[in-house]
């Protein structure tokens, strides 16, 4: 489809058009209530379990959100879309990846990028409770997982998925990594290590025959971690074969509903390699919206708690309401 570049969004305007601005304030400042969910608790194939948040009214429609690294259903904006298409009229569902859900997973894995098997155990979860109109969506990690899905299974996706969405997402993840290795943005890598190892501390402490926290000592940046524990918990040979594996790029011609890719050209965590122009020309269904401003999953409205992506969301499912 048509790349659209998108100007009219203008931050608020204290950000001053600064893209950590846009980044950091919503994420630690933005708060969404109203959101009222019920938690339930499923199993997986291999013995684990999933945490999901719902916010029902008896809709036969609903959004799923994937929330991004480290995150939970309970961040701004897994809270703040399923808001909005609440008021709309769908049923919202944000689920927690393992381990994200404020107790330990049971199994010496977590999560990544390329975790479509566990996001497809939620999705036939939620078709078996009698949805019939599904919007897949995702925030950064989320987006990688919800790209990745789509495109995967292609003309095979289950007919209940209407359309995607995907915000602020890596497509590549090498090139992100060593993005966010720089010294300007490193500050971002501390803070996700930090939470990440809090994980790993517990874990060795859970499971020592499998996860030792004393690795952590070598862990500096992304590819550190990515060597040491992405890898090896999920049968990867390295950081470099997990990248190359699931970023989300690779998977983009193969998605076969209509899907809303949402990157801003100011995000601190993407590079060139994340804003697939000649993919989107290329695919019907793929349809490409960079915005010159918004940081990284932030896109905050002036004069509002509400965000540009939420807005565009309404207006992406409008056929389906």
């Amino acid at each position: 489809m048509p790349i659209r570049i998108v100007e009219h969004y203008k931050a608020p305007a204290y950000f001053f058009k600064n893209p950590h601005l846009q980044t950091v304030i919503p994420s630690l400042f933005r708060k969404v209530k109203g959101v009222n969910y019920q938690r339930e608790r499923i199993e997986t194939p291999d013995g684990d379990f999933l945490d999901l948040d719902w916010a029902v009214q008896g809709s036969r429609k609903l959004v799923i959100v994937t929330h991004g690294l480290e995150g939970s259903s309970d961040r701004h904006y897994v809270r703040g879309l399923i808001k909005v298409m609440f008021r709309a009229g769908w049923d919202g569902l944000g689920w927690n990846c393992r381990s994200c859900s404020g107790e330990p997973n049971r199994l010496p894995r977590f999560y990544h990028h390329g975790d479509t098997p566990d996001l497809d155990t939620v999705v036939q979860h939620a078709i078996r409770k009698g949805y019939e109109q599904i919007l897949l969506a995702g925030f950064s990690l989320g987006g990688s997982m919800t790209l990745k899905y789509l495109g995967e299974r292609g003309e095979a996706v289950a007919p209940q998925i209407k359309k995607g969405l995907a915000v602020s997402v890596p497509c590549d993840l090498a090139s992100c990594g060593e993005e966010l290795s720089k010294p300007d943005k490193i500050f971002y890598t501390n803070k996700f290590l930090r939470r990440l190892e809090q994980k790993i501390k517990l874990k060795s402490q859970i499971m020592p025959q499998y996860i030792r926290y004393e690795d952590f000592k070598k862990v500096k940046i992304f590819k550190d971690f990515d060597n040491l524990f992405t890898a090896p918990l999920h049968g990867f040979r390295d950081a470099d074969d997990y990248y190359s594996s699931v970023s989300s790029k690779k998977f983009l011609d193969g998605i076969r509903v209509p899907t809303l890719l949402i990157n801003a050209l100011n995000d601190p965590f993407l590079t060139e390699a994340c804003f697939p122009k000649q993919q989107a020309e290329q695919n019907p269904y793929l349809h490409l919206e960079l915005t010159t401003q918004g940081g990284h999953v932030g896109f905050q409205l002036p004069g509002t708690n509400e965000t540009y992506v939420e807005q565009r969301a309404i207006e992406w499912v409008k056929d389906l309401l």
